[in-house]
């Protein structure tokens, strides 16, 4: 099968890119390094001729949801009438728990990129995850001022991105399936506990202050209303083991 990755640079496209590939499939990786710009849809329709199955993990960090919803819905509709164009087969898109019940920010851009995808006219398999194991060296750089750093008071339930990675080529070479389980880690987690452990793994001499995030996305992460519910899908690596092996660091 050709599959396309839409982000293949970034922490999961890399593993997807890799894990297809590994399995014999002809791979296209979608970055604005390799000339393809989604958001203003440059370099698609050259790049999406002969792809059977897009897989898109394409995003960017923000906490601004006007940038978000600005991002996905452009990205999202030049990737779909590229795939139309060239013939694509199948959609499949990269989401994140919970974003029903904390709508702002980078959710509120997946909820409008889910929506797209919904009613886009290719069909389409859709996979929520919860957070990476990378989320806490991210916040850990995006959070700190000097010797301090910043930390939501969050419950979360991280996963290894190479197992997204290989959940979502699992759904690319399964066909058009719609919403699959919520996948999750093995572990539920207080975010806190997570970047003290990175901290001393990488020896670093931050102090932690907690971090109240205001409106439903605070109280969401406050709650564990981001964290998947019974039925879901579960990974393997905890947060520790991945730590432990060095990864990210």
């Amino acid at each position: 099968m050709r599959i396309a990755v839409a982000g293949g640079t970034g922490t999961v496209g890399r593993h997807v890119v890799a894990v297809a590939r590994e399995r014999g499939h002809d791979v296209v990786s979608l970055s604005r390094s390799e000339g393809v710009d989604l958001v203003n849809g440059r370099g698609l329709t050259q790049a999406l001729q002969g792809v059977d199955t897009v897989i898109d993990v394409s995003g960017l960090q923000t906490i601004s949801t006007k940038k978000a919803v600005d991002f996905f819905t452009n990205a999202t509709q030049n990737l779909l009438a590229a795939e139309k164009l060239a013939g694509v087969k199948h959609h499949v898109a990269l989401s994140i728990v919970g974003i029903d019940k904390a709508d702002s920010g980078l959710y509120a851009g997946k909820l409008v990129q889910e929506d797209e995808v919904r009613h886009g006219g290719i069909p389409w398999t859709l996979l929520r995850s919860t957070q990476f194991h990378e989320f806490v060296p991210m916040t850990v750089k995006a959070a700190s001022a000097g010797p301090l750093v910043f930390v939501p008071r969050m419950f979360t339930q991280p996963v290894a991105a190479r197992e997204v990675a290989v959940a979502l080529v699992d759904g690319a070479e399964a066909g058009p399936k719609g919403r699959l389980p919520d996948l999750g880690g093995p572990r539920a987690e207080v975010l806190k506990a997570m970047v003290e452990a990175y901290l001393t793994r990488t020896r670093q001499k931050k102090r932690i202050v907690p971090l109240r995030v205001p409106g439903t996305m605070g109280r969401a992460m406050r709650k564990g209303t981001l964290i998947p519910v019974a039925g879901a899908a579960v990974g393997r690596q905890t947060f520790l083991e991945w730590l432990e092996a060095g990864e990210g660091l």
